[in-house]
């Protein structure tokens, strides 16, 4: 375990440095209006993408659980990929920029194809289309996400400061969230064809998508001091080895993200079949999504008090809470489901604002090792986890779907499949949330020992500049004397 002992003292007598400037509410804005871009490909796919599947085009639920469970997996390593092409990155716009300004629009086209799966290629054809086009999104959003979450750690080492540009990071989730429910539902419920309306819709968001990333590419800079401009293989593995606080966040992503998933890609067809209307979709969207607005801004104020480890402990548990009571809400009291979603939606959003700021600081750590720099690869092996809890998770509500005797396009299902539909979104959630809060509880990067790892790296920093300053004064005086002789 890591202990504040185990960080060395500042060095006395050595120049420190004032850091990056103080962040401006610009760059947070900018910085949200990241994520609702990444969102209008992200959420669009794993709130509604199951359910196209299986009741548009026409896949079993089985054969689309395991589409999913292998595109993800692939995801995960495209994640990688990302992470070591970042790393090698250096231009006139930094390191992680210019994937938003050359990424972002193919992103948004592939969301495009990705919803619009051909009618006339039969059930195989149909299949492979989905594979093709799945898995070439999921590597161009590696390669527009994977930079735009290590750009945070790369604008500063504040951590009030990474707390609330994680803070807006949810709150541009949410918004996209909330419009996605709002736009997309209704169409699900009612639309003539729904089809033609979810390629125009897709098509939409490629236009909004972009002057979103376009924001965000003119308010980021990157502002953090690194040594390393472009980092080899032998570095960036170099500060993974031993990086023991990484390893246990993304422990408890994967746990995590298999929880959180298993809800959000079962809630449509817990709204819509279990309590009997797809309008109650919005209802629970809104609810957890509010729950979002109202408690990303607070979580800088919990870091402050309690640190990130105990609240990231304390949400976690008010989500294990909520998924249980999701689980045995009546279904002909709707209410009591909703506000068991508006309580789970206050969990979620604080674990999820608390992941990223945690992941921030585990960058500092690898440094503080090793000397180097590595956001594109920490944040790659970071988002790798994520992937393969956002895989297991896709794939156990596909399965679960499977399991309790759900049957696609049928008007009516049986009350053991709703009863089961139920149990899947609520249970399976708990479990795995409770585990990756277990992890936490031995957390060992706190803030005070992160503090101090960023003063003895700045502190190092200085010592080499003072070193190189002396050599440079040493070698003139020798030429100098060379002269006079």
């Amino acid at each position: 375990m890591i202990s504040t002992a185990a960080v060395p003292a500042p060095t006395a007598g050595v120049p420190s440095t004032s850091g990056p400037a103080p962040l401006r509410l610009r760059s947070y804005l900018g910085y949200g209006a990241g994520d609702a871009a990444n969102n209008l490909a992200f959420s669009m796919t794993s709130m509604f993408l199951l359910v196209y599947y299986t009741d548009v085009v026409g896949i079993s639920a089985a054969a689309a659980g395991t589409l999913f469970l292998v595109v993800r997996v692939w995801d995960a390593f495209a994640d990688m990929y990302a992470g070591r092409v970042i790393d090698r990155t250096m231009t006139r716009w930094g390191k992680f920029r210019p994937f938003f300004l050359f990424g972002s629009l193919p992103l948004l086209l592939l969301s495009v194809a990705t919803f619009t799966v051909p009618g006339g290629l039969g059930g195989t054809g149909k299949l492979v289309y989905a594979y093709v086009t799945y898995a070439a999104l999921g590597l161009a959003y590696s390669l527009v996400n994977i930079p735009y979450g290590s750009l945070a750690s790369a604008m500063t080492q504040k951590s009030d400061e990474r707390a609330r540009l994680a803070s807006f990071r949810m709150m541009g989730t949410a918004a996209t969230i909330l419009l996605l429910a709002f736009i997309v539902t209704p169409q699900i419920k009612s639309s003539d064809d729904l089809q033609q309306s979810l390629t125009m819709t897709t098509l939409l968001f490629v236009v909004l998508g972009f002057g979103l990333y376009m924001l965000l590419f003119g308010t980021s800079r990157e502002a953090v001091q690194r040594d390393v401009a472009k980092v080899s293989l032998r570095q960036s593995l170099g500060t993974l080895r031993g990086n023991r606080p990484l390893l246990m966040l993304c422990g408890s992503a994967v746990a995590f993200l298999t929880g959180m998933f298993t809800l959000q890609t079962l809630q449509l067809y817990y709204a819509r079949d279990v309590l009997g209307d797809a309008d109650h979709f919005i209802t629970l969207t809104l609810v957890s999504t509010v729950s979002m607005f109202v408690v990303s801004p607070l979580v800088p104020r919990l870091v402050r008090r309690f640190g990130k480890r105990a609240s990231y402990i304390g949400a976690g548990a008010v989500a294990v809470v909520a998924s249980i009571g999701i689980a045995l809400a009546p279904p002909a009291v709707p209410a009591v489901a909703i506000g068991f979603f508006g309580l789970y939606g206050v969990g979620l959003s604080a674990v999820n604002v608390l992941m990223f700021a945690l992941e921030a600081d585990t960058v500092e750590y690898g440094e503080w090792r090793s000397g180097v720099r590595t956001e594109g690869t920490t944040y790659a092996v970071f988002s790798f986890t994520r992937k393969v809890g956002q895989a297991v998770g896709g794939a156990a509500a596909a399965y679960g779907l499977g399991l309790v005797g759900y049957v696609g396009l049928a008007d009516v299902q049986a009350p053991a499949t709703l009863d089961g539909i139920r149990y899947v979104a609520g249970f399976v959630p708990a479990v795995f949330i409770a585990v990756g809060v277990a992890v936490m509880l031995v957390y060992p990067l706190t803030e005070k020992v992160h503090a101090r790892m960023v003063a003895e790296v700045a502190e190092r920093r200085a010592a080499r500049t003072v070193g190189a300053g002396d050599d440079a004064g040493a070698a003139a005086d020798g030429v100098g004397a060379g002269d006079r002789a």
